[in-house]
């Protein structure tokens, strides 16, 4: 599939050939929604603790005797159901990481990639530079092309000026080739690859 390649100030700058093996796919739901899940667990934190019963600093003696007084029989004041007492099955300090083999989730990305494709929300740049690393030239370049919500990929290295022009803007995100992920392409409308981050993915993916 062929798709224009356009500026930064927006002019017409030739075409690409993009494979269709990487964006001509047909999107699953189900794979997307694999890889997203398997991104989010990995991300999270797992600090949350509750203290059981047995972590509680409070006295072991019996509350009552066992007899005569009419009430239940307990012994602990620790347990879950008195106040004061230890959470019965609460959360503890975990890893909510998961296995995903690498076979899905290379088809992961190709698939969130032929999804933009697919919807039309796919710009090609040339280079993403800029002469001086400021926001206002930036958003000016952004309104041109119509970006409001994005995320940029640059090459394996960023231009210091773009990087530091787009660190301000809301709703833009800039990543090199090496970070491109699942969850950041379908989080943003728009995604913005340069002429070196279509040659990395198609290198990457021969």
């Amino acid at each position: 599939m062929d798709l224009k390649i356009t500026t930064l100030a927006g002019k017409d700058a030739g075409k690409v050939e993009l494979s269709e093996e990487i964006f001509g796919l047909d999107p699953r739901e189900d794979v997307l929604q694999r890889v997203v899940r398997w991104q989010l667990a990995k991300k999270q934190q797992g600090t949350h603790k509750a203290k059981g019963r047995a972590e509680i600093a409070r006295t072991g003696a019996k509350m009552y005797k066992q007899k005569g007084t009419g009430r239940a029989r307990h012994h602990s004041a620790r347990a879950p159901q008195f106040r004061g007492g230890g959470k019965a099955h609460g959360p503890v300090v975990r890893s909510h990481e998961h296995d995903l083999p690498k076979k899905v989730r290379a088809l992961g990305l190709k698939h969130a990639l032929s999804a933009k494709a697919k919807a039309s929300n796919l710009i090609i740049v040339d280079e993403l530079t800029l002469a001086e690393g400021k926001t206002k030239a930036l958003l000016a370049n952004f309104a041109t092309l119509g970006l409001t919500n994005a995320l940029v990929i640059g090459g394996a290295e960023l231009d210091v000026n773009f990087k530091r022009a787009a660190t301000n803007i809301p709703n833009i995100d800039v990543l090199p080739i090496q970070g491109i992920n699942v969850y950041d392409i379908l989080r943003r409308g728009t995604l913005v690859l340069s002429k070196a981050a279509v040659e990395a993915l198609e290198e990457r993916f021969k």
